[in-house]
């Protein structure tokens, strides 16, 4: 019975919040990952605590890095935003093409990324993109790419999935959610430059 008492403790809302800053006791993570059954409600209160970080009102929805989340808009939309404020567009649209980007080129800017020239690939056949916030310049992302390679999208999450499996399914879910719409907005793009 006082293990089924500290696995109930473990999962509190107080140590996912210091699992999120980073200050977790080393043995409240271990129980953490080790209690069983995992705790049912542990998704509602991670949303919770990320909710309860930042300053704007928009409900997140899903977290996708360190400083980038997916958020429903009063208007039902999804996008992503940063924990800044600032609005990167659908979440179904790669996030990077609305970034500032910088491209590191040659050992000399390569290595201002990367510490140990060990680690530094050829610097004749990449480039290290940073991307970064418009709206506040955290950096968001880095990806080390052959020169000319598209940019990459890392990841568009199932969130009607996500909240169905957590007990919440979201009232808008739908399969249209959970579908890439980069090259619509490419194409977009395209449509408007003059040949």
């Amino acid at each position: 019975m006082a293990n089924e008492i500290e696995d109930k403790s473990a999962g509190s809302k107080e140590n996912i919040k210091a699992l999120v800053e980073g200050t977790i006791d080393w043995e409240d993570a271990k129980k953490m990952m080790r209690m069983s059954p995992k705790d049912e409600d542990r998704f509602v209160k991670y949303l919770e605590v990320l909710q309860e970080r930042v300053s704007w009102k928009e409900k997140i929805l899903c977290r996708m890095s360190e400083h980038l989340y997916v958020v429903r808009k009063d208007d039902g939309s999804r996008v992503v935003k940063c924990d800044c404020g600032h609005e990167l567009g659908d979440y179904r649209v790669n996030w990077k093409l609305s970034t500032k980007i910088r491209v590191r080129r040659g050992l000399e800017e390569i290595s201002q990324a990367y510490s140990l020239k060990e680690v530094v690939p050829n610097p004749d056949l990449i480039d290290a993109r940073e991307y970064y916030c418009p709206g506040c310049y955290a950096r968001l992302a880095v990806e080390v790419v052959p020169t000319g390679y598209p940019i990459i999208f890392e990841m568009l999450p199932d969130i009607d999935q996500a909240h169905a499996k957590a007990g919440k399914p979201l009232a808008d879910q739908s399969p249209d959610w959970f579908q890439d719409k980069t090259n619509e907005l490419i194409s977009q793009w395209t449509k408007k430059v003059k040949v």
